[in-house]
């Protein structure tokens, strides 16, 4: 990676926001336009945003196959890959494909399905996961959430 490209490639950058556009399925972002907002997402010349925080939420996903394809072929950087929110989404497990995202720090799982409180034990391989939010799931329910 160029240090240009390092240092366009920021958290402060706008999201990729693919939030309240009814996806099912991980692979319909493809051919999905991201909303836009007050500031507008940079792309690189090859037309990938240059952002490292991905927006998913209120939408009606229940898996997440395909993810690391389909983030490749929208970010230029998927490695640098920070911020993900699955909030309000359809989600029964954590995918273990989140845990490859080594750079996450912040990871918002609130308002799903997610029933077992095990599932949590799959990010404790993620070094910088500073931010997880889980409330509005099932688990509540289990003894030991908090």
């Amino acid at each position: 990676m160029s240090k240009r490209d390092y240092m366009n490639t920021s958290v402060q950058e706008p999201p990729l926001d693919y939030s309240f556009k009814s996806v099912q399925m991980i692979q319909d972002l493809i051919s999905e336009e991201p909303r836009t907002g007050l500031r507008p997402v940079k792309y690189s010349k090859s037309g990938k945003s240059l952002t490292q925080s991905l927006w998913l939420n209120n939408n009606v996903l229940n898996d997440l196959k395909d993810f690391n394809q389909v983030v490749s072929q929208l970010l230029q950087h998927p490695e640098n890959l920070a911020w993900i929110d699955l909030s309000f989404n359809d989600l029964t497990t954590i995918d273990p494909v989140l845990t490859t995202f080594f750079n996450l720090s912040v990871l918002y799982l609130h308002g799903n399905s997610i029933h077992r409180l095990g599932e949590v034990n799959k990010l404790a391989v993620l070094p910088r996961l500073r931010s997880l939010t889980l409330h509005g799931n099932p688990i509540e329910e289990e003894k030991g959430y908090r």
